[in-house]
């Protein structure tokens, strides 16, 4: 999907980018975490008007619903990969 590769370089290059994983289902269905430095940073991404027009695409073009939720993190734990 081109509007997904260009949002994805895109998210890349804003201030505060940690990190981003898509999961694609079986039937298609979709879920991205998109992980950012701080709230002001995220906001930037949400607010990118390149990301604002992929996500009204999306609305008209690409789903029939989505749903958005945004989240800290409480608490982390990593396992070393041996």
């Amino acid at each position: 999907m081109q509007w997904a590769a260009r949002m994805s370089e895109l998210a890349k290059a804003m201030p505060g980018y940690i990190s981003h994983k898509t999961f694609i289902a079986p039937d298609g269905e979709r879920c991205t975490i998109a992980e950012f430095d701080t709230e002001e940073h995220l906001r930037a991404w949400s607010t990118h008007p390149e990301h604002v027009e992929a996500k009204k695409k999306g609305r008209a073009s690409f789903y029939s619903e989505y749903d958005i939720k945004v989240g800290a993190v409480q608490r982390s734990h990593t396992f070393p990969k041996s």
